[in-house]
């Protein structure tokens, strides 16, 4: 047998072993980028959309508050409380609003908001309950149903919002998916890469006692 063979067996045998762990290496740092990309989609599941739709969830209680206190003033036997019910509930809307500004917005999400802001803090102001009613001229028709409007127009923002929140929260299901199958596709390649790894081993002895036996022969 020529003295380079064994040689050169044994470098194509390194070279194999080599690209082998090089790949097992390379699989193992990217099982840990899935990993924390796996760890942001649930926290901005949660962070970004769950508690999010908790927002639009309170500030839709109180739009509905506010708009059965606009509705139902010829109803009110102690005016002077309702526009301080009003402000006090528009000071918690905004509050919300605060909040859900500062969590991971979409474009999409950033204009409906931003409209919905304007609409609380430059349309639903009532400097004062004889806008909406009185004892002498009864319902002020045409402030009610602008004010209505106006409404009706947030709370219109408010539904677009919440689809955002379904539609967001799926692309962040679909990339998980996309994440653990990739994660399963490498441990089977893993595994794969194992046993390829312990028949070289074993092809090593196996050479490596028949080289002795010829030699010994």
């Amino acid at each position: 047998m020529p003295k380079n063979q064994p040689q050169n067996r044994k470098l194509k045998v390194a070279i194999i072993l080599t690209i082998i762990i090089v790949m097992i290496f390379g699989k193992n740092i990217l099982e840990r980028k899935n990993f924390n990309e796996l760890g942001d989609s649930f926290v901005s599941f949660y962070e970004d959309r769950l508690v999010v739709e908790s927002y639009i969830f309170s500030i839709s209680e109180k739009l509905f508050r506010i708009k059965l206190l606009v509705n139902h003033c010829e109803f009110e036997s102690d005016y002077s409380h309702v526009i301080d019910e009003i402000s006090e509930y528009e000071e918690d809307i905004l509050l919300l609003v605060d909040s859900f500004e500062k969590t991971k917005l979409t474009l999409t999400e950033d204009q409906f908001l931003t409209d919905f802001r304007n609409i609380i803090e430059k349309n639903l102001r009532i400097s004062e309950y004889a806008l909406l009613y009185s004892d002498e001229t009864g319902i002020n028709s045409k402030s009610v149903k602008e004010y209505n409007s106006y409404i009706e127009r947030a709370i219109s923002d408010l539904e677009k919002l919440s689809l955002i929140q379904i539609e967001e929260g799926q692309k962040l299901a679909n990339n998980s998916d996309k994440v653990v199958n990739r994660s399963r596709i490498w441990a089977q390649f893993e595994v794969a890469a194992l046993v390829i790894l312990l028949i070289i081993i074993y092809l090593l002895i196996y050479t490596s006692r028949s080289i002795k036996a010829d030699f010994i022969d």
